[in-house]
């Protein structure tokens, strides 16, 4: 299907099941609250346990050897470790998430009505939903911190739309291909777990060797989580070059997942 190669069918397809895609996201973005008794609460309690443990932890444990953030300041370093890590849990959850997305969802399978391929995308909306609440408390943090509130943060939705569409492919990919490899689960926890750590969100991306350090520019995801930190943080405008690369490449990983899942889902029932 050749149509299935062009970026507007599947926004078109997608946007078709924007009620559906509503629906599931909420469930999904709020689901794991339902039964607590701090319910919603926890969605704010969580990111602001890890805020205040990365602030001990690197204002404190670590201070020799990590030193401080281009405007100074323990907290203001604690607070671009926090950017980061929101910004890499975006990719980190679609991932590890997609391989056993489909198998968790058998009952949909063989209804041949559902869309299935808005499973992926209710996934990453959940990711956003939950960065977002995240991201209120790094507001906070910012508040209390030596930094000043940037105007470059109004360009934080320009910054996340290839951090969005990259997730996205990448979730349709593994969703497609967790249906007919059940070890890609295994593989993909590692492989993130990987990334985490070779992904500048403990470290400056200035700090690496400069020469090796264009090959961690290759990596998608040093690039959405240095440009996340200097719209919220520096008060800087994205690295455009690398920006717009990144863009270009997320396009394509999200049209080409969505084209291999599309073409993948008509053997789902065979194989399940």
């Amino acid at each position: 299907m050749p149509s299935l190669l062009n970026p507007f069918t599947a926004v078109c397809h997608l946007f078709r099941h924007r009620h559906l895609i509503g629906q599931f996201t909420r469930r999904e973005a709020f689901g794991r609250y339902k039964g607590s008794y701090l319910g919603l609460a926890w969605a704010f309690i969580q990111p602001l346990i890890l805020l205040a443990v990365y602030t001990f932890v690197f204002s404190v444990i670590f201070e020799a050897k990590w030193g401080m953030s281009p405007q100074g300041g323990r907290l203001s370093f604690a607070l671009a470790l926090f950017v980061g890590i929101l910004t890499f849990n975006i990719v980190g959850e679609v991932a590890n998430a997609a391989p056993g997305l489909i198998l968790s969802h058998t009952n949909y399978v063989k209804k041949v009505i559902f869309p299935l391929e808005i499973l992926p995308l209710t996934k990453l909306f959940a990711a956003v939903i939950h960065a977002l609440f995240g991201m209120m408390i790094l507001l906070c943090g910012i508040a209390i911190s030596t930094l000043e509130f940037q105007w470059t943060i109004v360009l934080l939705p320009v910054v996340w739309l290839p951090v969005m569409l990259f997730s996205l492919g990448i979730g349709y990919f593994l969703s497609a291909l967790g249906v007919f490899i059940r070890d890609v689960g295994q593989s993909v926890g590692l492989i993130i777990t990987m990334l985490f750590f070779l992904s500048p969100i403990f470290y400056p991306l200035e700090s690496i060797p400069a020469d090796i350090r264009v090959y961690c520019q290759l990596n998608p995801i040093a690039l959405f989580v240095e440009d996340s930190r200097r719209v919220m943080l520096w008060g800087s405008y994205p690295d455009w070059p690398w920006y717009f690369a990144a863009l270009a490449l997320s396009l394509v990983t999200f049209q080409l997942g969505f084209f291999w899942f599309m073409r993948s889902k008509k053997a789902f029932a065979d194989v399940l």
